[in-house]
């Protein structure tokens, strides 16, 4: 029986076939197990640059491509057209990695094309001052030597370097920098090894090399699984995992809290969920749990929804909980104080420290001018100071600590404010009402008066949780190996909180693993992207300085666009132009996002595109359609092709959400700075498509501006 291997840029080539093709690709691959006898022809075609190379019919118009690895093992590469076909399947070289044991590929058509616009001799080559066998020993294939001494210039090597595999590409131009071998060694087995080294490897044994490749390439177990893999091509992160995914994600113990950082698209999620897939797979069957939560709502069902994609083992499925880290905190209050609370909207609340602003204390500002502490002055020290630190009386507030929140405060004005503080807290007792970072710190009261009822937490966006919080999961899991897995990223920080772990009781020093490879966005989007932040060091979890050194991009594509308008409504016409386009080159309406500020240009970006007969999702309706939600609603989740819109001036960074630098120079460059991170974490959520516009004056924090009236082409779908 033929075993059969899937290569990472098939799915989602097959994703992107009409239905009526993908039934008859997916007809044709199931023939494989009787290849030796009539079920499926594999052609070989003359002049392939590898003999391993074959051919198999889909229709009329498609073939698949696929390489006989050895044996009855063959890898599918893609399904094309019948000319690219051809043409791929004779151009291609699949050779094994003599360094790192990996399977390979290169465009070798291309490869002799460059080589032929070489003189024959080099002068004075780039590479001159490398030895051979310094160069095979980082994994360079030895019969490119010959080629590389005739390549005399840095552009004459950049320009090979796009033609080979991403690890010799590293090698090479990490030599090219004068780089020193071993710290090129270190880049280049990070990229695709788990940290141990390969042991003999056998150029000839394309079968042991494909399996030492899994982040790009599967073994699949039967149609079965085959099938349940092609039912969601683009879920990528189900069947592929980045060797360094696989060894976080995989490994055995952790002797405390361990921290996975890295930025938009790193893949800090999905190796969130195979951890917790992994740790429930070892619980014993005795009621024992694995507990993975997150900032919101809407991320615990996303995150529950790809469980249930991951894990096809229905007993290990139910020892995992998914729940929302506020809907957690009010359960547990709600059994221990056996009364309901309600939730204290902002349009509620807002008037209570208005009013109390008003009746409180004055002080003097920088500019020496008398005035008031404002309510939203108010509301952050009671959430950032009183609340952080879990402070009970005034004594305490006289002594606490209040990093990060300005200028300082005397006792007596501390009094002031913690009288003006505790008046709003005991209305909003008496109305019956809770904020969610309140019934966190009664929460985490409650819950560390009991056992804990946990084995093992797994928690994402961990950046975004204030400190009561994470004192709340403190208490749900015994102290011990394994016992808590955490996820964050600092540069997708957009709420207020900044959280020292080690404060809180979670020490991760030590255990604190970063990724630096973003799977979701092209090379354009993200360097688009990572320009709107101030491109200063963050502080992380762990009180480490966490940079953006060494985060990329492995894929490319269309440079995003961005589009000026005069006004409003003409920004929203050519919105409309551009999703019927995406629509139109065949994007399903639910790969398809429009992010932006606020609930107003949200509210009426969704009645224009309604308007224009384009379906808008509605989750309670149980409508599909193109996603249109505010940045914070965007966190998590990714599209195919997304626009980005109302990026005016006056709208991003949103005034209301900005300190005045006047009153509080600090707090203004922290909301700047985390209005900055919102923008990044929503344009971040494009996978290949970015589209960006405003109307009248651009925000000061895009990246790219353009004069009004200036044409730009629509940006395309992806091919």
């Amino acid at each position: 029986m033929a075993e059969l291997a899937i290569d990472r840029d098939f799915l989602p080539r097959y994703g992107a076939l009409p239905r009526a093709v993908q039934r008859a690709v997916f007809a044709a691959i199931g023939k494989f197990a009787e290849h030796t006898h009539a079920g499926l022809h594999l052609e070989k075609l003359t002049g392939a640059r590898d003999p391993n190379v074959r051919t198999f019919r889909v229709n009329n118009f498609y073939r698949g491509i696929v390489v006989a690895l050895g044996g009855a093992r063959f890898l599918l590469k893609d399904v094309l057209p019948h000319d690219d076909a051809n043409h791929y399947a004779t151009t291609r070289l699949f050779t094994v990695n003599h360094a790192l044991g990996i399977l390979e590929d290169r465009d070798q058509e291309r490869i002799e094309a460059f080589a032929s616009d070489l003189p024959a001799t080099a002068p004075a080559g780039v590479l001159d001052h490398v030895p051979g066998t310094e160069l095979t020993r980082l994994g360079v294939d030895p019969d490119l030597i010959p080629l590389l001494r005739r390549v005399n210039s840095e552009p004459q090597l950049l320009s090979l370097c796009k033609l080979l595999p991403e690890t010799q590409r590293t090698a090479l131009t990490g030599f090219a920098a004068g780089l020193p071998a071993d710290e090129i060694w270190r880049e280049v087995s990070g990229l695709v090894m788990l940290g141990e080294e390969p042991g003999d490897v056998d150029p000839h044994d394309l079968t042991a090399a494909a399996r030492r490749t899994p982040d790009r390439i599967a073994f699949v177990n039967g149609p079965i699984e085959l099938a349940a893999i092609l039912e969601h091509p683009f879920d990528l992160w189900r069947t592929f995992l980045h060797p360094t995914q696989r060894d976080v994600a995989h490994r055995d113990v952790y002797s405390g809290p361990a921290l996975l950082t890295g930025s938009a698209g790193t893949g800090k999620t999905v190796t969130g969920l195979h951890r917790a897939v992994f740790l429930a797979g070892r619980l014993p069957d005795d009621g024992g749990k694995v507990l993975l939560t997150t900032f919101t709502r809407a991320l615990a069902e996303a995150l529950d929804r790809q469980l249930d994609r991951l894990c096809d083992t229905p007993a290990v499925r139910a020892r995992i909980d998914v729940i929302s880290i506020d809907r957690l905190a009010y359960d547990i209050v709600t059994r221990g104080r056996r009364k309901k609370f309600t939730i204290g909207s902002d349009e509620v609340l807002d008037p209570l420290w208005a009013a109390a602003a008003a009746a409180g204390p004055t002080y003097q500002n920088r500019a020496g001018k008398i005035t008031k502490y404002s309510g939203a002055f108010l509301r952050r020290e009671w959430e950032q100071v009183i609340l952080a630190q879990g402070l009970t009386t005034v004594d305490a507030y006289r002594d606490a600590a209040r990093t990060g929140r300005g200028e300082g405060l005397r006792a007596a004005h501390r009094d002031q404010v913690w009288a003006a503080i505790q008046a709003v807290v005991d209305q909003m007792t008496a109305r019956n009402l809770r904020t969610h970072t309140q019934l966190a710190d009664e929460a985490a009261a409650i819950a560390g008066t009991g056992p804990a009822p946990y084995r093992h937490l797994v928690v994402d966006e961990g950046q975004d949780l204030h400190p009561a919080q994470w004192r709340l999961l403190r208490a749900l899991v015994a102290p011990g190996p394994n016992d808590m897995f955490l996820l964050a990223d600092p540069y997708q920080r957009i709420y207020d909180n900044q959280v020292s772990l080690a404060q809180v009781g979670i020490q991760v020093r030590g255990r604190t693993r970063r990724l630096t490879v973003n799977y979701r966005t092209t090379h354009e989007i993200l360097d688009l992207s990572v320009r709107v932040l101030s491109g200063d060091d963050t502080v992380g979890l762990d009180d480490e300085h966490d940079t953006l050194r060494g985060y990329r991009a492995v894929t490319h594509g269309g440079t995003p666009s961005v589009t000026t308008h005069t006004d409003r409504d003409g920004e929203l016409d050519a919105l409309i132009e551009q999703v019927g386009t995406w629509l139109d080159q065949g994007v399903e309406p639910h790969a398809i996002g429009v992010a932006a500020r606020t609930g107003r240009v949200v509210d009426v970006v969704s009645r224009t595109l309604q308007d224009a007969n384009i379906d808008v999702a509605d989750d309670k309706r149980g409508v599909i359609g193109v996603r249109v939600a505010t940045m914070h609603g965007m966190k998590g989740l990714e599209f195919r092709c997304l626009a980005v819109v109302g990026l005016d001036a006056g709208v991003l960074p949103a005034p209301n959400a900005v300190t005045s630098a006047a009153d509080d120079p600090h707090a203004h460059r922290q909301d700047l700075q985390r209005e900055r991170c919102l923008l990044f974490v929503a344009m971040t959520r494009a996978r290949d498509v970015l589209y960006l516009s405003h109307s009248g004056a651009p925000s000061t924090l895009l990246p790219i501006r353009l004069a009004p009236g200036t044409p730009v082409a629509p940006a395309r779908a992806a091919s």
